[in-house]
């Protein structure tokens, strides 16, 4: 099991930001999603400092679709970044957390007309349109209100990046966005620059995610630029900013071979700017949108082991306290993840296990044929690289309470996101009389 952060071995216990997993299981509970913030502090500076230039404005958006709630929307806009939403929900959490609404954009491919009116009256920065239809939606509300709101286009470059095809969003196909090669695009383009309640800033684009080759970014960039001049050009546009999107492939198991970040983020930078004095553009701003590869592996979840199980077939089976309600990634994308156990860290990997949930459900499972230390019943077993796309996912099947969330630093432990309890499953529940 690789370590992030501030992970270390102490006495054959793991501490994450200076707290033991003892400690944090006594005092929380398990299941528990379990936040480094400092990390997480440390992978935000490294695209702030990392992604900039000296001849245009560089803005780096948080995903909060990957995790958020109050603490974290509220540490996001402390630490100067800006913050994606994607529905009602998120928008309300941002604005609660206490986001700047003007550091807002807000996305999404079927945005619903009370969720743009929140949005447009609670004055956010930017609101990504996804196609013609919410375009119409948008400009009737600001007509309404008398308001001129400033907008992107989110359009698909084409490009087929490689990562599963859940997560591949810039295909010609996909259901984000508008193709560049659509006339109909254009058209939309010139419909939104006639209407004087809609000021149209710029285009918007997302890839995938979890991609690892970084060539499918620099030929994106390209491909986008030539766009927003090509549309520039023809309908005497003021195209001011161009947003990249995110998907920056970042590390779950072995298998995976991320770029490294700060570099990336250079050679990035390099490539934008020489594409846009090769074309004589000038852009006041060019946005990404970083979600999993800030907070993925600040975040590992903790579970009690319960039973330990061999099958007829030989098969070793751990059953934890959680599972597929607290992370549903593996029966959805057949995602791997790396363990541990967290109580004896440093003990020998003599066996293999498949780590299953507590769920009434065969495809249960976590990890498959995962070496571990011998397991027990009351063993912690660590999963890492769980801090995107985990608690953001989670669900109540089988009336399972979801897990609290609990961010570490420097042997503090602060609490963001109590955990469910049966009460919190009935509460909205109307009874039969």
């Amino acid at each position: 099991m690789k370590f992030f952060g501030s992970m270390e071995a102490k006495n054959d216990e793991l501490h994450i930001g200076g707290v033991g997993v003892e400690r944090l299981r006594e005092e929380f509970g398990t299941p528990l999603y379990v936040i480094d913030e400092g990390y997480f502090k440390s992978n935000a500076q490294i695209f702030l400092d990392n992604f900039k230039s000296d001849i245009f404005e560089t803005r780096v958006i948080y995903a909060s679709k990957a995790f958020t709630n109050l603490y974290m929307a509220n540490l996001v806009s402390e630490l100067g970044l800006y913050t994606d939403v994607v529905s009602g929900g998120e928008l309300y959490t941002a604005l609660k957390g206490g986001a700047e609404p003007q550091k807002i954009y807000y996305h999404g491919n079927n945005k619903l007309y009370e969720e743009l009116e929140m949005a447009i009256e609670s004055g956010v920065g930017t609101i990504v349109v996804d196609n013609e239809n919410e375009y119409e939606l948008i400009s009737e509300i600001a007509k309404n209100d008398k308001v001129k709101v400033s907008v992107l286009l989110r359009v698909n470059p084409g490009i087929e990046a490689k990562t599963h095809k859940y997560i591949q969003t810039a295909k010609d196909d996909s259901k984000f966005g508008m193709s560049i090669f659509n006339e109909k695009t254009k058209k939309l383009i010139e419909e939104m620059q006639r209407d004087e309640f809609i000021d149209l800033k710029g285009i918007h684009c997302h890839i995938g995610s979890q991609v690892f080759d970084e060539q499918f970014f620099f030929a994106s960039a390209n491909a986008m630029i030539e766009f927003a001049y090509e549309v520039n050009e023809s309908f005497n546009l003021n195209i001011r900013e161009i947003n990249l999107g995110g998907g920056f492939g970042v590390y779950y198991t072995e298998k995976d071979n991320p770029f490294e970040l700060s570099e990336f983020l250079k050679k990035y930078i390099t490539i934008i700017e020489e594409k846009l004095k090769s074309l004589q553009f000038n852009v006041e701003t060019i946005s990404i949108e970083p979600g999993r590869s800030l907070i993925n592996n600040a975040g590992s979840t903790i579970y009690t082991i319960g039973s330990v199980k061999e099958t007829i077939t030989g098969l070793q089976y751990i059953f934890i306290d959680g599972g597929m309600t607290d992370n549903p990634r593996h029966a959805l994308y057949q995602a791997e993840y790396e363990a541990g156990i967290a109580n004896k860290i440093n003990a020998k990997k003599t066996q293999e296990y498949t780590v299953a949930g507590k769920l009434c459900e065969t495809g249960d499972i976590l990890i498959e044929n995962v070496m571990l230390p011998k397991a027990e019943t009351g063993d912690i077993l660590i999963i890492p690289s769980t801090g995107a796309y985990t608690y953001s996912m989670s669900s109540n099947y089988n009336r399972m309470q979801r897990p609290g969330v609990v961010f570490v630093e420097n042997g503090e432990c602060r609490l963001a996101v109590k955990a469910e309890t049966y009460d919190d499953l009935i509460r909205n529940d109307v009874a039969r009389t």
